[in-house]
């Protein structure tokens, strides 16, 4: 009898001790639109400060413009296959490990990258590119997995918005810093994407059965391509990402050449850049723009300013300050297409399609990190860098062209930067058309 009343003693004095420890230690919280959006915020920070430095930095250990063409190619076809492969390595590793180990390879990346020799820099900009795919996807994965479709509005909007910070001072910083000692900008880079992983692990504290490894089998992407070329209105929505990205892989890589080329400060992309992506903080009036207008002419505004001022960039390319002025106009079409460009695939794409779907969509960064380079590789054999300006409104023109496919009310939403709680949309989506290829 002794023992069984000490029995009961010691789980009373258990569960008396239990109820004062805080409910956040014993049981984690959900993930919540909220800390998707920190986590995406600090991803900013990392890749924000060498956007502008990576271009610069293998400009400076190639010395040929055309190299940096040739290396960014190889570089986004790797990506390609390891975006397409994530979803197979998944079933023999937890997804949580592919976003971890993603993240320390961008710090790898990172750090080996400030050894400066065409070696250390072309792998540092590798390892820094597969990583960003593989957290991608993963982050993509978890999205779906914790966020309601009607919540879907309220995250973009809040990641675009914390991101904007990163965004904005990230590149001219990195520019800045990287004149000034070599190793600051890759050194806060690894440092932000350590805080990844810390902030990824404390999104599962507590009970620790917020991440767990699937108990199906992840999604063949290749088993839905024929569902996905099956839908013109899915392939319209992929191009119109592609060409999109497409854009940003010319002004972000092309544009720093071209001002070192043409007699200007290193630091000019860097800045252009932060200044362009200030537009981020402008993203709740583009979506009051686009609630009142519709998704079709906001799309469609958007690559056909782009595209306009893209080209005039090209043409005006013996004025170098004019061409400058006409490619950040021209990027602050790309933020409103960044705002808008998405939504025509996520309308189309159905409810019991969207984890195999997104796979898919979310080769459009390594599909435009291909065609980019690749196309500026050829232009560059016979043109200038301003060429690639050119080709580049010529590709924006073109998905203005093919957007006008898209039904006029496509889109009716209801979004704020705080405080939406929903995202409707009803939407008919695209007319019947024949697409043919393209590109973000």
């Amino acid at each position: 009898m002794m023992i069984v009343q000490a029995g009961f003693e010691i789980k009373r004095a258990f569960l008396m001790h239990e109820r004062r420890i805080p409910e956040w230690l014993r049981h984690a919280p959900a993930p919540s639109v909220r800390g998707f959006a920190v986590l995406a915020g600090i991803e900013a920070i990392a890749r924000g400060i060498l956007i502008s430095v990576f271009p610069l930095l293998v400009y400076n250990a190639l010395q040929n413009a055309v190299l940096v063409s040739e290396v960014y190619f190889v570089i986004g076809l790797i990506s390609l296959g390891v975006g397409l492969l994530v979803p197979y390595v998944i079933r023999l590793i937890p997804r949580r490990w592919i976003y971890a180990i993603g993240t320390l390879m961008f710090a790898t990346g990172a750090l080996l990258a400030t050894f400066q020799t065409p070696n250390t820099v072309i792998a540092g900009l590798a390892l820094t590119a597969v990583a960003t795919v593989m957290t991608f996807v993963c982050f993509n994965a978890y999205v779906l997995d914790y966020v309601s479709k009607v919540d879907l509005g309220q995250l973009e909007t809040s990641r675009l918005f914390y991101s904007a910070l990163g965004w904005t001072t990230g590149p001219a910083l990195g520019v800045y810093l990287y004149s000034w000692w070599a190793f600051a900008p890759f050194g806060i880079a690894a440092m932000a994407a350590i805080a990844m992983l810390l902030t990824f692990l404390a999104m599962r504290l507590g009970n620790g059965k917020l991440i767990v490894k699937s108990r199906q089998s992840p999604a063949n992407p290749f088993a839905f391509f024929h569902r996905f070329f099956a839908q013109p209105r899915l392939i319209s929505g992929w191009l119109f990402a592609v060409i999109r990205s497409c854009g940003w892989w010319v002004y972000i890589v092309y544009f720093p050449i071209f001002a070192v080329q043409n007699g200007l400060s290193e630091q000019l992309g860097g800045i252009a850049l932060s200044i362009s992506n200030g537009a981020l903080f402008l993203t709740p009036m583009m979506l009051r723009y686009m609630q009142r207008r519709s998704v079709r002419t906001a799309v469609r505004t958007g690559f056909l300013m782009a595209g306009l001022l893209f080209l005039l960039a090209g043409l005006l390319n013996q004025i170098p300050l004019a061409s400058v002025l006409c490619l950040i106009m021209g990027s602050f079409f790309l933020i409103l297409l960044d705002v808008s460009g998405v939504l025509p695939f996520l309308l189309a794409v159905k409810p019991s399609e969207r984890t195999e779907m997104s796979a898919i969509y979310a080769s459009f960064r390594d599909v435009s990190g291909i065609v980019t380079p690749g196309a500026a590789w050829l232009i560059l054999l016979v043109a200038p860098v301003s060429g690639v300006f050119i080709a580049g409104g010529a590709g924006l023109f073109y998905a203005w062209g093919l957007a006008r496919k898209l039904h006029p009310r496509l889109g009716h939403a209801k979004i704020s930067i705080e405080g939406a709680q929903d995202l409707q949309f009803g939407a008919e989506g695209l007319e019947a058309h024949n697409p043919m290829s393209a590109a973000k």
